[in-house]
Parts: structure tokens; sequence; C-alpha cells
């Protein structure tokens, strides 16, 4: 296993897109899809708040969390990343997209980069997702990447898990 903290923060990419670190610029663009723990940004003040635990669980070795940036504009469309399990071996695979960039491919690009990176730099063993039973385009993309269904959960959501 390669756990987080690296010695450089790693910027992966493709032809569409670009996983890097976020930093403080970005914030007041994903104010819109600042979340912890379930808790959404409510100002810039609370977004670095955010911000500064999601860097403190990097640090900590228990996550990895990129900004997604659109290669044609640099402009940051989301955000993508593993939230906890790192070290279990496992990763929970989460991705927010600001919605004037949905339905353009980004999110596909960003979850296979990220998949791809789990599975052979951090050596993860199991990649999961959860998501709302009513986000059906969630659920397609999941399925489209070979995630399975795996259970209900409580609160109308499903757990999905990623089959090789």
């Amino acid at each position: 296993m390669n756990l987080p903290p690296y010695q450089d923060f790693p910027i992966i990419s493709d032809e569409k897109i670009r996983l890097r670190q976020i930093i403080a610029s970005d914030l007041n663009d994903l104010l819109e899809i600042s979340f912890y723990d379930a808790k959404q940004a409510k100002n810039v003040e609370q977004a670095i708040e955010i911000q500064a635990k999601i860097d403190k669980d990097y640090d900590d070795g228990n996550s990895i969390h990129w900004g997604i940036e659109a290669i044609s504009s640099n402009k940051i469309v989301g955000t993508c990343g593993y939230y906890r399990g790192l070290n279990k071996g496992e990763g929970e695979l989460g991705c927010v997209l600001l919605p004037q960039y949905r339905g353009q491919g980004f999110m596909t690009n960003a979850m296979q980069l990220a998949i791809d990176f789990g599975l052979k730099n951090i050596g993860l063993n199991r990649i999961w997702a959860v998501t709302s039973k009513q986000n059906n385009k969630a659920i397609k993309l999941l399925e489209r990447l070979n995630f399975i269904k795996l259970t209900d959960l409580p609160d109308d959501e499903i757990e999905y898990e990623l089959k090789n």
C-alpha cells in the first residue's frame, strides 16, 4: 500500500481533465459543492474550514481529494476523491460536479482516473461508492464504470462496489 500523503501531491490527467490539489483561489468557485460529513459550506469562510479538514485528512493518510480542472479552460468544475478506508486497503470514492458542467463527460473521466490511481498507486483492494436512490445519473455512471449494487442503506441511499 502506498498511502498519502505523498512527497508531491499527485496530479493525474487525460485529454479532457486534470485532477489536482485544491488551492485557496479555487474555493470561491467550489462553494456550491463544498461539503464535509454531509454539511455544506454556506460561505467562503466555511469552505476554507472544510478544505482545512480535507487537507488534514490527507496529511493523516486517510483521504485524497482532487479538484477536477477542465483542461480546455483551466477552470475547476468539481471535486473527486477517496474519503475513508485507505488504511484498510479500501476507498470510498466520491465526486461532485458543479451543475453547469454536468452531462459533459467530466465525471466519467474523473472517476476513471481516480479508480486507476486507487488501484495502481495506492494499492486498494476494494473501491465503493454511495449515492441516493433518486440520483439516476450517478447510478448509471457507477454501473458504466463496472460498479455493482451491494446493498440498500438507510436514508434512501445505495452502496455500490467496483468489480474488476
